[in-house]
């Protein structure tokens, strides 16, 4: 038991350590490439990526869980391979279709995503390093699968060390353009296929068996609902600013929402530790009062981390990005507050983990897709990047509290939603104070007039005691009651 145990911890430990790494080399790596290319050429970039994202969702179509399942279902080796066979040769299936309909219809989809055909290079690059990354996901997939957390580490990180090189070497001395940065992207898929290929030519022997992949679409279909509404909600923004406005503000919101991801940097961590720890935490009797404070703790080092960003997301924009980017500077903040949201929805959902009430979730993110949709198509037309930024945090802040009111049902732990709303509510109007100041003409003093807010906010909600009190079993809240 301990082994399992310590192996969860380590593994968990090198996870965190590849996507901090990951994040952080993207980070570093987005004023560079915003330092060659224009608002519209990353707009593009950045809807191609949108795009990328929709069809590995497609490319994928739930069988990552299927095969997850069944690979552990099984211990016959032999066995294990041919579900990974079938998986691997399914989404290449997948990969073939849609470079089809690209091949066929590229300047049509071109002038349907860009409204400009003369991007339609774009998507035959993103589809060439598609079925690449489709085989490298497959193989780092089957590493995890068999535990062998460092090599997963070693490739991930390798790749991305190699996207960041050759992406930079091609805009320099290639060619300045999205173009250039997709093909330095290619080159580099294309290079680790080739170091990998020891490992992944097993995988890609034909031995096709309809019966095994009936199987495992039988299992994989019911969760793709589910993704689909995620992706959505993650993604779909883009499109709607895309259709109202340009590809000039479609790059100038990437750049805020990709900035906005360096939240993650710190939370990811935590997200990957929680769920062992309040699993391993449940049947003691002080878990209740352990999680309410771990709730409110994680919801006040999370507000103090949006004030931070918030007051920094000037000096950050202006140091780092050429001026025509200065505008993602104000909403950074607020997309940070939706990254934060996605996270902090994790946490407030033990209860329904503990009690096995996950399918509520997958049923509040599907509703809230759609709400979302319906959001971006209201807001987006009168509001453009402010309406998505709105669109998000209101659709995140729907979905927190409906997951968060059906936990407390289920499994109630003892903390007080008034406080938590009044926290999260105080956390939104100091942001939109410190945002004022920095775009009206106002000395950079009055940004202290946010944090003042805060800190009111704070004093009026007296969530100092709810930390300061003693941790008290349930049976020990009982007992003084009575």
């Amino acid at each position: 038991m301990f082994s399992a145990f310590k192996r969860l911890g380590a593994d968990s430990l090198l996870y965190a350590f590849m996507n901090v790494g990951t994040k952080l080399i993207a980070f570093l790596m987005l004023p560079i490439y915003t330092s060659y290319l224009s608002k519209v050429q990353y707009g593009a970039v950045y809807l191609i990526d949108q795009w990328t994202s929709m069809l590995t969702f497609l490319v994928i179509f739930g069988t990552d869980s299927a095969l997850s399942f069944y690979y552990y279902d099984t211990d016959d080796k032999e066995k294990r391979l041919l579900y990974v066979r079938n998986v691997m040769y399914f989404r290449l299936f997948v990969v073939a279709i849609l470079f089809l309909a690209v091949v066929l219809a590229g300047p049509w989809i071109a002038g349907a995503l860009f409204q400009e055909p003369r991007y339609v290079d774009l998507l035959y690059i993103s589809i060439a390093t598609l079925l690449l990354d489709t085989i490298f996901v497959m193989a780092t997939t089957v590493l995890r699968f068999e535990f062998q957390t460092k090599k997963v580490v070693i490739w991930t990180l390798v790749k991305m060390l190699l996207v960041a090189v050759l992406s930079y070497a091609a805009l320099r001395w290639f060619a300045a353009t999205p173009e250039g940065l997709l093909i330095g992207r290619l080159v580099s898929s294309a290079l680790v296929f080739l170091l990998m290929l020891h490992l992944t030519v097993k995988y890609m022997v034909w031995r096709v068996r309809f019966d095994v992949l009936k199987e495992l679409l039988a299992y994989a279909a019911p969760l793709v609902p589910t993704s689909l509404a995620f992706w959505v909600i993650a993604n779909v923004s883009t499109f709607f600013i895309q259709r109202f406005a340009s590809l000039e503000e479609v790059g100038v919101f990437g750049v805020a929402l990709r900035l906005a991801t360096v939240i993650t940097l710190i939370t990811s961590g935590v997200q990957m530790a929680w769920r062992p720890y309040s699993m391993s935490m449940k049947d003691r009797p002080e878990s209740r009062a352990l999680f309410a404070k771990v709730y409110m703790a994680l919801l006040l080092i999370g507000a103090f981390g949006l004030l931070l960003i918030a007051t920094a997301s000037p000096w950050l924009v202006e140091t780092f990005f050429k001026p025509e980017y200065r505008d993602a500077a104000s909403y950074i903040p607020f997309l940070s507050a939706v990254t934060f949201l996605n996270f902090y929805y994790l946490i407030v959902s033990t209860g329904l983990f503990l009690t096995k009430e996950t399918g509520y979730i997958s049923r509040v993110f599907t509703l809230a897709a759609l709400l979302h949709l319906a959001l971006n198509a209201v807001l987006v037309p009168l509001w453009l990047s402010w309406g998505a930024v709105a669109a998000s945090l209101m659709t995140y802040m729907v979905a927190v509290a409906f997951i968060f009111r059906k936990s407390q049902q289920v499994y109630p732990v003892p903390v007080s939603w008034k406080k938590m709303a009044l926290v999260l509510v105080g956390t939104l109007l100091s942001l939109i104070v410190i945002v004022y100041v920095q775009q009206a003409p106002l000395a950079d003093g009055w940004v202290l007039a946010g944090w003042g807010l805060f800190a009111a906010t704070l004093f009026a909600s007296r969530v100092d005691r709810d930390l300061r009190r003693p941790v008290r079993t349930i049976e020990d809240e009982n007992a003084q009651n009575t």
